[in-house]
């Protein structure tokens, strides 16, 4: 039996976007009982109404009157809240789908619940850090600060003169810091389209990137995968 959570866990608002009762009942059980505030949705139309507000959207896919794959891709239009996909559907495509259009992280049903909560708190860490007072289109990794907003990047004490795309490229980067971003979400997100071109212009404008941060490390390459901005 789980016990009640750690009183250094933070509250966390979380909308548990799922159609079956008894998965539902389970979830949100388990996440007040560790203190976070859970609201339940089971239905596209019923979580549309709530997902502004929360911290965390457990997402499951099969619901009555959608593909939550469809709630996700308009969360990704104007959010970065962190998304859990919940599903029955263990094939890697439906993962990778649902990876590529923003989700961050998945689990496969039926859920055990202690890994629920451990992720849910990796997604909560890597949400990005805000400068004290300052709001939500400020992100802060390091000495790198970034106005989401105006466009702005300051290293240090210095400010940093980026192309639209080289600062697109950054944001994309800084609104997951420590995650791994994939090539293919980045090219989606800046260029909305994929191609060897393209790809070979990310490339370019990552190396420009390095050189004009000048901080090594902040900018790791996954081999294979894509990229991380690490604090």
């Amino acid at each position: 039996m789980l016990g009640p959570r750690s009183r250094h866990t933070a509250r966390v608002r979380i909308a548990v976007v799922e159609d079956d009762d008894g998965v539902a009942a389970a979830v949100v059980d388990v996440l007040r009982t560790h203190g976070h505030v859970a609201v339940r949705c089971g239905d596209l139309a019923a979580a549309r109404a709530v997902v502004s507000g929360v911290d965390v959207v457990l997402l499951d896919l099969g619901l009555p009157d959608g593909d939550g794959l469809q709630l996700l891709r308009e969360l990704r239009q104007r959010s970065d809240v962190p998304v859990l996909v919940m599903t029955a559907r263990s094939e890697e495509r439906d993962v990778v789908r649902a990876l590529r259009l923003g989700a961050d992280d998945h689990l496969v049903k039926p859920v055990r619940l202690r890994e629920l909560l451990a992720r849910i708190d990796l997604v909560v860490q890597r949400r990005p850090r805000r400068a004290a007072g300052a709001p939500a289109d400020r992100v802060v990794v390091g000495d790198v600060e970034l106005d989401l907003a105006a466009h702005r990047v300051v290293v240090g004490d210095r400010q940093v003169e980026l192309t639209p795309k080289e600062f697109e490229v950054l944001a994309v980067l800084a609104r997951r810091p420590g995650q791994v971003v994939t090539r293919q979400q980045v090219l989606d997100e800046v260029w909305g389209s994929w191609d060897v071109r393209l790809s070979r212009s990310l490339d370019v404008h990552l190396a420009a990137l390095r050189t004009k941060l000048d901080r090594p490390g902040l900018v790791t390459t996954v081999r294979g995968v894509g990229f991380r901005l690490d604090g």
